[in-house]
């Protein structure tokens, strides 16, 4: 780890905000985006306070150019991009029939084209310098269907078959991508629920069950530290009480 350089999105809190503490503390140099910038700020300070290096920059994974300035920043400030962890993602939970089409816009945004966004920006400068790594965000929520998670599920499964797809394309050595798929995690995710029932469900479950995303970095780390020639394609991390 020590010596690379990783661009995280949505890290300004929960697996984000792990990530870039354990990647900083493990000697990589970290470049930051989330939209909260106070709280990417903080964290900034503390690695550098701790003897790391990062950077930040204001980041809406739905805006294209902001994910090509995130890049742009990595190589400016540290001269080259290694791993790009697209980790910023919503969630809303609600029935197909409800009809919530401003929800299934917000999560195809942020979930599935704030992906796409992101190896736009990153694959042209890691197929510059040779190499690179694409660790990407998704979730257990694609591997189990269950009722109410219908779009944001599907924008999950949608981007774990982009990845697979992009493997199969990258076989020359350059490219690495890994799926990093956790359950029940405590973080903030399911506080954004507009209902207020299926909200204290999910925070209630969250709060019985959910891991550290501390666990769900040191996942991260372990796909990033492998030997170039190791490929961590698919990692599924959740408490051992999730059914």
């Amino acid at each position: 780890m020590s010596g690379k350089v990783v661009a995280i999105t949505g890290a300004s809190s929960g697996i984000g905000a792990a990530t870039a503490r354990e990647l900083a503390q493990r000697g990589a140099a970290v470049v930051l985006g989330a939209r909260r910038t106070d709280r990417l700020e903080a964290i900034v300070d503390q690695v550098r306070a701790d003897g790391g290096r990062a950077e930040l920059l204001e980041v809406d994974v739905t805006r294209r150019a902001d994910l090509e300035q995130l890049v742009e920043l990595a190589v400016d400030r540290f001269g080259r991009l290694d791993v790009l962890v697209s980790n910023a993602g919503v969630a809303r939970i609600a029935p197909v029939a409800d009809l919530d089409v401003d929800d299934w816009d917000a999560m195809i945004d942020v979930n599935l084209r704030g992906v796409l966004h992101g190896i736009a920006a990153a694959l042209p400068v890691f197929r510059r310098q040779g190499r690179g790594h694409l660790v990407t965000t998704v979730s257990t929520s694609g591997l189990k269907i269950v009722p109410t998670q219908a779009v944001y599920a599907g924008t999950k499964n949608a981007v774990r078959t982009l990845l697979e797809a992009l493997r199969q394309e990258s076989t020359d050595g350059v490219l690495r991508t890994t799926s990093i798929s956790p359950g029940y995690v405590r973080t903030e995710l399911v506080d954004y629920v507009e209902d207020p029932v299926q909200r204290a469900q999910a925070q209630e479950a969250m709060a019985a069950l959910g891991i550290s995303p501390d666990a769900v970095a040191r996942a991260i780390a372990f796909a990033i530290e492998q030997p170039d020639d190791v490929e961590i394609g698919d990692i599924t991390i959740r408490p051992t009480r999730q059914g």
